[in-house]
């Protein structure tokens, strides 16, 4: 599958081009700030084995550039948006967005498994297993940096509306911008619809919905999402040049070539 990733000019206007060129979001960085503790993202967040990149391979808040003013139109559009999904509550929609905010693999390998038509599981696949949760720690040297220095509010900061995850502390200290699922759902896809080709385009919608699930959710703004989709993109073209990655990536090709000789997924419906 082609590399690719997705950044506009707008998205580069946050850093300037001294040198008479854009910046290069994946220029290696001098030694700055320490690197932002992870916060966990909800209750069945589980610490991922170390990813494949150093901190600081990706300048996140180059590629993506700050997030919406919350009086510009698009901020009052996204409020306005997080009030009129929190009528979704115990819908079936309600419920996915409820199993995609787990990051410990087994929700998402079931759904990735469905929409490539390939038993994707820690047991059938285990390197690609292994490998999609190393990305979780790649995307969190990526995320949570840029987090720190925009420091969104999340949508139910000051209020009382449903949310489909508790209502813990870091709801009120992680920032809102970017989605750090919506990095990891959409990362998961493209390395996914890479080893399933012809499964392409219902795996990345399912990256896609997978980044939606946090609107529906109520924790993160569509711009949020949209942003951490940028970034998901731009770590798996960097990841391409990662021979420990690129190593563990075709691996993964024969476990699924392998998976997907004994048939299809059970338990996905018709």
């Amino acid at each position: 599958m082609t590399r690719f990733v997705l950044i506009t000019a707008a998205s580069l206007a946050l850093t300037g081009c001294s040198s008479g060129g854009p910046p290069n979001p994946f220029k290696t960085h001098a030694a700055g700030p320490a690197a932002v503790a992870m916060t966990a993202p909800s209750a069945g967040w589980v610490k991922p084995p170390p990813g494949y990149l150093p901190a600081g391979a990706i300048d996140a808040a180059t590629i993506i550039g700050p997030p919406p003013e919350a009086d510009s139109p698009r901020g009052k559009a996204e409020r306005a948006q997080f009030e009129e999904t929190r009528k979704l509550v115990n819908t079936e929609t309600w419920s996915r967005a409820i199993a995609d905010a787990d990051l410990s693999g087994k929700n998402g390998l079931k759904a990735f498994s469905c929409a490539a038509g390939v038993t994707l599981s820690a047991e059938a696949t285990p390197t690609l297993a292994n490998l999609l949760l190393r990305l979780t720690d790649d995307a969190a040297k990526i995320y949570q940096p840029v987090k720190a220095v925009f420091q969104r509010p999340r949508p139910p900061v000051g209020n009382t509306a449903p949310i489909c995850v508790p209502r813990e502390a870091w709801i009120n200290t992680d920032g809102s911008y970017p989605s750090g699922h919506g990095l990891i759902g959409w990362a998961w896809a493209s390395v996914i619809a890479e080893l399933v080709p012809e499964k392409a385009s219902p795996i990345l919608a399912r990256g896609k919905a997978f980044g939606d699930s946090r609107i529906v959710c109520g924790v993160h703004f569509q711009s949020d999402v949209e942003a951490g989709r940028y970034l998901g993109s731009a770590m798996i073209t960097r990841l391409h040049d990662d021979p420990g990655f690129m190593a563990d990536l075709e691996k993964a090709r024969a476990e699924v070539a392998a998976s997907k000789a004994k048939g299809a997924p059970e338990g996905c419906g018709a």
